[in-house]
């Protein structure tokens, strides 16, 4: 390997140049497109796709932060086909929402990824929100607005959220606290907040959608993981910041009852890693066949006429196929519990979205080791950036244990254990 190509292949480990409070996100100056259906979400997902491919390599090398590449998106129409119809919105289903996901995701693991919290909000919103808070709030997201999330806490080994909402008079909350991993907050125009309130002695969650402009709210640029460059996954501090009443939305409560907040959650999770799958394979089909030296032994011209190659090529195939296939029923799932949510079928939901995220997380996996090992060190030339994909699907699979999710599918078939309501399953 050159000096060059090393160099190329250590740039994604060195950090943002300076830790820097971000930038708020500009006002939308003009409505999005309103799209109408779920053929047309997939339709202008995958125009999206193969525009937002063009600079994939330069964004994830460079670190260049997407804000073109997401007003775009965002103005397409895709940020608001989670919105219900009853409110404006497509109500695409999740079968869509899933492939919309994915399909971004296999030209930019980090767009595919931006948006997953604000689908997710969304979904919290549906779920537990008011008339007036959903008549609210999905209207700014069909205005062009974004949704970002500030909802996990490092640092404390109990894993209990310190972030706190206080009362401040009958129609105001005072927000507190410092949260991480932040993915989205960077671009967002609003930062939907899990936060701890005390009632009658009993912490009980909330989710507070705080405004990006508001005082004592700071966004700090400090990702730097080695993959998902520019998901913008800092960190994100309230100091004694003052919001609506209005903009809060109950958490617990919305556990506390079989609901699909969590299976919608982990299939939008579940999408990413199949797109970057599919990416990857996609980025390795042309330089087997243009690019790319059979091994020494195979006897052929070609390494696209190479045996071995082509029994890897086939396994990786299979491998994103039946991935696709749980994802498509795990959405299928979903849809049911959405329309009629109980304890059982919220419960055969999150085990099948469990089952499809354990695939796509190793499908996602072996597209881009394989691709290495077909591509050689080439893979990590800088016109070429292969290793993205390898560093992108080991960077979000990551997010939570797939081990647990093997855990909670054992015990539903064998013990008939329903699993757990959280946002990992």
């Amino acid at each position: 390997m050159t000096t060059a190509t090393l160099s190329s292949a250590l740039q994604p480990l060195v950090p943002p140049a300076a830790a820097r409070q971000a930038r708020p996100a500009s006002v939308p100056t003009s409505r999005p497109h309103l799209i109408r259906g779920d053929a047309e979400a997939i339709a202008v997902a995958r125009r999206l796709a193969a525009d937002f491919a063009r600079d994939a390599v330069a964004r994830d090398r460079q670190r260049r932060l997407p804000w073109a590449e997401l007003d775009a998106f965002v103005a397409s129409g895709l940020w608001g086909i989670n919105v219900p119809r009853a409110h404006g919105g497509a109500g695409v289903s999740s079968v869509t929402l899933a492939e919309v996901i994915a399909t971004i995701a296999s030209a930019d693991g980090s767009l595919g990824q931006i948006p997953q919290n604000h689908f997710y909000a969304l979904e919290v919103l549906r779920v537990g929100g008011t008339e007036a808070q959903q008549k609210f709030l999905f209207s700014r997201v069909l205005a062009g607005e974004r949704f970002g999330n500030a909802l996990s806490e490092i640092g404390h080994k109990d894993f209990k959220r310190r972030a706190r909402l206080t009362p401040d008079g009958p129609d105001h909350f005072r927000v507190d606290g410092q949260k991480f991993y932040c993915t989205g907050a960077l671009y967002a125009h609003w930062i939907p907040t899990s936060l701890v309130a005390l009632e009658e002695g009993r912490e009980v969650l909330y989710l507070a959608f705080v405004p990006r402009n508001s005082p004592g709210l700071r966004v700090t640029d400090d990702w730097d993981g080695f993959g998902q460059r520019v998901t913008g996954s800092g960190s994100v501090s309230f100091e004694d910041v003052r919001i609506e009443r209005d903009w809060v939305v109950p958490f617990t409560a919305s556990f506390e009852r079989a609901t699909t907040i969590g299976p919608v959650a982990q299939l939008m999770h579940a999408a990413i890693d199949l797109g970057i799958a599919r990416g990857a394979i996609a980025a390795t089909l042309p330089f087997l066949r243009e690019r790319a030296r059979p091994w020494v032994d195979a006897q052929v011209d070609r390494a696209s006429d190479d045996p071995l190659t082509i029994q890897q090529v086939g396994e990786v195939a299979v491998r994103i196929r039946a991935a696709e296939a749980l994802l498509r029923r795990a959405g299928r799932s979903v849809d049911a519990a959405q329309r009629e949510p109980n304890v059982q079928s919220v419960a055969e939901a999150s085990i099948a979205v469990a089952e499809a995220r354990v695939l796509t997380t190793t499908a996602s996996l072996d597209a881009g080791t394989r691709l290495f090992e077909l591509a050689g060190t080439a893979a990590t030339l800088d016109g070429l950036a292969l290793d993205r994909f390898w560093r992108n699907a080991r960077t979000h699979t990551l997010h939570d244990p797939v081990r647990w999710k093997y855990h909670a599918v054992g015990n539903y078939y064998l013990n008939d254990r329903l699993p757990p309501r959280h946002g990992a399953l």
